[in-house]
């Protein structure tokens, strides 16, 4: 497949390093220090598992250079959105796959705007990874899967093609028969997660170990399953304890993304995340004081500057 990674960030430079490694044909879409690094000398994955050295790969900082490709994998940050999906939809040719490994679940809607005649396929993924310095991508822990699937359910166009890319890159890869439930389950941990860690500045481990941070957590994924629940996504009864259970054997170091851009004085995806959960609430008359307290704590953060 030609293939092209839009952010070569973290999720981007790992996914993109694994499928080229394994033959594919991908070309990545860069800027600034990252785009000088790979044009010069190519991109490295550190990893345990899966290390890559790419002595040479494509890079460009413009969509419209990519030519014609089989999949756009996009991982930029939820606030580019909206301009990717734009460039996107002037492509020449055939419209590709689109597949969003970004945060949330509104990420879609927003590629729906502008690419009504793409094959939008609705994605996430479980890894943890960030860019180490320029060119060379720091990949922690085994973990490194990717979930995708049709919004209908059905297997069908581009779904195989890509399910092989990805089992060929040796990337662990399911094909989900419901997907918006899929991104829901991701969605609850990781608003409860981005939200507490960034609003107390302090790591998961903390955050378990003291009952009243505990609770906050408890809240916040109890709120988004409400919300869900409202738009007709269907999670267990008791899916809150699993992923409780879940944060209780998680790295005591381990934080979030929005964490990290609150400290790096980056701006922060609040909007889609607990902004989200909160907005998506109002329109379903469901109440989220918690996620609305702390979304409220982190709004003059938003747009980045100084550093937290």
């Amino acid at each position: 497949m030609r293939i092209a990674v839009i952010g070569a960030g973290g999720v981007g430079g790992y996914f993109g390093a694994q499928l080229a490694a394994a033959g594919h044909e991908v070309i990545f879409v860069a800027r600034g220090r990252q785009l000088a690094a790979l044009r010069q000398d190519g991109l490295t994955v550190l990893s345990e598992h899966r290390p890559v050295r790419l002595p040479s790969v494509e890079a460009t900082d413009a969509i419209r250079e990519i030519g014609e490709v089989d999949l756009a994998l996009v991982a930029v940050k939820l606030g580019e959105t909206e301009n990717i999906a734009r460039e996107l939809a002037q492509l020449p040719g055939a419209a590709p796959a689109v597949l969003s490994l970004q945060n949330g679940v509104q990420k879609d809607e927003i590629l729906r705007g502008q690419l009504a005649d793409a094959e939008i396929l609705g994605g996430l993924c479980y890894i943890a990874a960030a860019i180490e310095e320029p060119g060379v991508i720091r990949h922690n822990g085994a973990m490194a899967r990717v979930v995708f699937g049709a919004y209908d359910g059905r297997s069908t166009g581009s779904v195989p093609a890509i399910r092989q890319a990805f089992a060929d890159a040796d990337v662990e890869v399911e094909v989900s028969d419901d997907i918006e439930a899929d991104l829901w389950r991701k969605f609850v941990f990781l608003v409860a997660l981005s939200s507490v860690t960034s609003a107390t500045r302090q790591p998961v481990g903390v955050l378990r170990a003291h009952e009243p941070t505990r609770r906050l957590l408890t809240e916040v994924m109890t709120e988004a399953v409400a919300v869900a629940h409202a738009r007709d996504v269907r999670l267990p009864a008791d899916y809150v304890d699993g992923q409780l259970a879940f944060i209780d054997t998680l790295p005591e170091t381990m934080s979030s993304s929005m964490f990290h851009d609150l400290t790096h004085g980056n701006p922060l995806e609040l909007p889609w995340l607990g902004g989200g959960v909160v907005a998506m609430g109002e329109a379903a008359g469901v109440p989220t004081p918690v996620t609305r307290v702390l979304a409220a704590v982190l709004a003059p953060y938003q747009a980045g500057g100084t550093p937290a």
